[in-house]
């Protein structure tokens, strides 16, 4: 649980050669560029040297004309490509043109082609109507609308049989709809239309140019494979295009993408008088290199200084982790990356959240399916869940052996434990419900007295004693819960008597006071000058309603836990249900509701428990250490994958 250790960098040169140092800072991919104002008190005769990234740009236009292509551009090697701005800025800007005449192209014909289709679509809906329609729309004293009807409405016309205008003439159907026209005399033209309107008619686009629909359906049918050739060409000369220039677009890409995130570093410099100042961040296994890199440059002087002593600069984090903890940085990131002072949580998520998720979800087949599955989510699809998921899927392999369960088949383990020594399956879930409530509660109690013993670390590594001895996940709170937890153990479980008056007053009373006067205690042992409140009486009144949230907490946090025993209860309650089902259909059906069931009960609980178990690590267990309110580290970087 660490974080890697960083170095405070401080570059001072002649501007002369300030293209240099940042090009060896961009090169380098681990400088994390800060704000210089944040380094030095006095900036007023500093002046910004790019307040505007020039390159932002010229480079949006040629991505989105890229991307039009759909195609893929590897980053290419520009270290002896190195053209001015405007050089750059041009050939940028020709490529984006040409490409954009190809993609208008291609756009411009593929509409063309999606309107033919529609044309032809809405043409053969009236097929067989010998005349032309543009005579039918122009007659003097009758008015004809050409459209559909929903075939429910068809039939409400029967309502209308007396009005020998209300009338739909049915050229052809589909499953929802009558394609056909109706007719209406010029002077209840209006009258008409809002008998159709009410019965949902939709007004077709039939305008055929003198011709007939069967005549415009010809010309289309021949229309259409003309501009699909048309698509091809265009999109073959595109390809034409970008093969035989590909190398040039991706070195214009590359370079443009590399100026871009230097003139991040240049935006954050300063300059003073003819000489120039840039701050930052540096991983201090990689100080060795980048100082021997910019100890090249003439007139450049380099300062580093341990993070550690440049607290009040809120150094950046980069998190620091084993490869069991390392896919578990995602969840400790989607929170918030620790203060460089704080701990990591990494590891402790890491190792709670595989072994709460194998009890929860504990079966020895589907374990192994859900191994299986984050292994290919991971491998195929580089999903970061799924390197979660295949340590998770082996931990409920593990817990499912030990409970005997193998795709919710309970006695398939006998032969195994038997072997072992045992005369019948050692664990029986269904029948020791109590015995998995208390060791539900039991794991919550241990792990909850854990983060308060992290905190406690926490807050010493912070120099913040006072949170460390008074809060209530510090000291005190972890005496007075650990106390009263064990007290209550003994008394009502073992039939000890724990709760003495001496015990209840040492170790409940006298840290429950520690806790509700954690405030003005900490700011005195923290030396704070302002320690005191300012009304003793109305910080006690405050404190009497925190103290009900405090000892609510302590319940709350504890009884959540219970979800831990739940879930394993469930599963063997759902996986009871698919084999009843199963046996009720018999036959070969048995088989295939054991699989979906099981196929089922292997999605809907791994979501869910994956869900709960986060909500446990975040809720219950990094509410007691953990603030994650500090910077991530991200350095200047060119991305090559």
């Amino acid at each position: 649980m660490a974080v890697s250790s960083m170095q405070a960098m401080n570059v001072i040169g002649l501007m002369d050669h300030i293209d240099e140092v940042i090009t060896v800072l961009g090169e380098s991919g681990v400088f994390h560029p800060d704000e210089v104002s944040d380094f030095y008190r006095n900036t007023r005769d500093f002046t910004h040297l790019q307040t505007k990234n020039i390159y932002a740009e010229p480079l949006t236009n040629l991505k989105a004309s890229l991307n039009q292509t759909k195609r893929s551009f590897e980053p290419a090697d520009t270290s002896e490509y190195n053209p001015s701005f405007e050089e750059l800025e041009e050939n940028a800007r020709k490529i984006s043109s040409e490409v954009d005449s190809y993609t208008d192209s291609i756009a411009q014909l593929n509409d063309k082609l999606a309107q033919a289709k529609r044309e032809l679509e809405t043409a053969g809906h009236f097929k067989g109507l010998g005349v032309e329609v543009e005579k039918v729309l122009k007659m003097r004293f009758i008015e004809a609308r050409f459209g559909r009807l929903p075939k429910d409405s068809v039939q409400k016309l029967e309502a209308y049989k007396d009005d020998d205008f209300v009338d739909f003439a049915v050229c052809t159907e589909d499953r929802s709809h009558c394609w056909g026209v109706y007719f209406a005399p010029k002077g209840r033209s209006e009258q008409i239309d809002r008998i159709f309107e009410g019965l949902y008619f939709e007004p077709a686009d039939i305008t055929c140019d003198g011709e007939t629909p069967n005549e415009k359906i010809e010309k289309y049918n021949k229309l259409i494979p003309e501009l699909e050739k048309d698509v091809r060409d265009k999109k073959r000369e595109l390809e034409d295009y970008l093969g035989a220039n590909r190398y040039h677009i991706t070195l214009c890409l590359s370079k443009l993408e590399e100026l871009y995130l230097y003139a991040g570093i240049r935006s954050k410099a300063l300059q003073y008088n003819n000489s120039f100042i840039i701050v930052g961040w540096v991983p201090t296994e990689n100080v060795k290199a980048l100082r021997h890199r910019l100890k090249r440059i003439d007139s450049v002087e380099l300062d580093f200084s341990d993070a550690r002593e440049e607290m009040e600069k809120s150094p950046p984090v980069k998190l620091k982790n084993c490869f069991l903890a390392k896919p578990f940085e995602f969840f400790t990131e989607m929170y918030g990356v620790p203060r460089y002072n704080e701990i990591d949580p990494t590891l402790f998520v890491a190792i709670t959240y595989i072994i709460i998720f194998g009890i929860m979800f504990a079966d020895l087949g589907q374990g192994l399916c859900l191994s299986v599955v984050g292994l290919l989510m991971w491998k195929l699809k580089k999903l970061k869940i799924g390197k979660i998921l295949f340590p998770c899927g082996l931990s409920s392999a593990v817990m499912g052996t030990v409970l005997g369960s193998v795709f919710g088949f309970e006695e398939l383990l006998n032969p195994m434990y038997k072997a072992m020594g045992f005369h019948e399956k050692p664990f029986e879930v269904m029948g020791n419900i109590n015995t998995i409530i208390l060791a539900a509660i039991g794991i919550g109690v241990g792990l909850l007295l854990t983060a308060m013993l992290l905190n406690i670390y926490s807050s010493i590594r912070q120099h913040n004693i006072g949170r460390a001895l008074f809060s209530q996940s510090g000291l005190a709170g972890f005496i007075f819960y650990g106390a009263l937890i064990f007290g209550l153990a003994g008394q009502l479980m073992f039939g000890i008597k724990v709760l003495t008056l001496p015990y209840i007053i040492g170790f409940i009373v006298l840290p429950f006071l520690l806790i509700f006067f954690d405030e003005p205690l900490s700011g005195l042992i923290n030396r704070e000058e302002q320690w005191q409140p300012e009304s003793w009486g109305g910080y006690i009144v405050e404190k009497l309603f925190e103290s009900i949230e405090v000892l609510l907490s302590y319940v709350t946090n504890t009884m959540s836990f219970l979800r831990v025993g739940a879930f394993v209860l469930v599963h063997a309650g759902m996986m009871l249900v698919v084999f009843v089902l199963a046996r009720t259909v018999g036959g070969v059906g048995y088989w295939v509701v054991v699989v979906i069931g099981n196929g089922l009960v292997m999605a809907l609980e791994a979501l869910l428990v994956a869900i709960q178990v986060l909500r446990l690590e975040y809720y219950e267990m990094f509410s007691r250490f953990y603030s994650g309110e500090g910077r991530a580290y991200e350095p200047v970087k060119l991305m090559t994958d």
